[in-house]
């Protein structure tokens, strides 16, 4: 099985693919998805952003055109090197902060140097999750927020007493460093329909 992200206004047009590269597909609505299953066995199932529910009709258009944007929602990325965090209005970026920080990188140093050096690069992660906590405190608002990065470092952040609002929704996002690009790219991805596909 393969998960991909499509954005909603090419989705009819990735269905449409779907079924000249697997022949006749029958079309249901269910679980809150609309699933495709083609002739030659391979199938997909379609979900709307923002954890929301599909119950229309069984039709790639209706779906895409059933997306609708959260007013207020966030992003949220953080790895060790360092963080991004966006507040939106729809779709439209109302404020953002992008930060760096300096982690070092592992050495092949041992004994009591290598457990120096694994204390330093312990309290530089920290700090920089506590900077990316203060950023998304101030920032975010509570709702729905898509997260990114490393694992690790996003629940370390959310488990900050100021986000307890937050809730966390699909899709996870795999982003490398956050940069601007990686960020405007997270919020595109974000309101993208999340496609599992398995091909016979």
């Amino acid at each position: 099985m393969t998960s991909v992200l499509v954005p909603a206004a090419r989705f009819p047009r990735w269905v449409a693919n779907f079924v000249a590269s697997h022949g006749a597909t029958e079309f249901v609505v269910r679980e809150g998805a609309l699933a495709g299953v083609a002739a030659d066995g391979s199938d997909f199932t379609a979900r709307l952003p923002f954890a929301t529910s599909y119950d229309g009709p069984p039709e790639a258009g209706a779906l895409a055109a059933a997306l609708q944007m959260p007013e207020i929602w966030g992003v949220l990325l953080v790895r060790k090197g360092g963080f991004a965090v966006a507040r939106m209005a729809g779709g439209v970026l109302e404020e953002h902060k992008i930060g760096q920080r300096h982690v070092q990188g592992r050495t092949k140093a041992g004994g009591q140097s290598q457990q120096r050096f694994a204390r330093r690069r312990d309290n530089q992660a920290r700090q920089a999750y506590e900077a990316a906590a203060d950023h998304a405190a101030r920032i975010l608002r509570p709702g729905l927020v898509v997260t990114g990065g490393d694992r690790p470092a996003v629940d370390e952040v959310l488990a900050d007493a100021r986000l307890r609002g937050m809730r966390a929704v699909e899709p996870w996002l795999a982003v490398p460093d956050p940069r601007r690009k990686v960020l405007d790219e997270a919020v595109l991805d974000a309101q993208a329909l999340q496609v599992e596909v398995t091909n016979s």
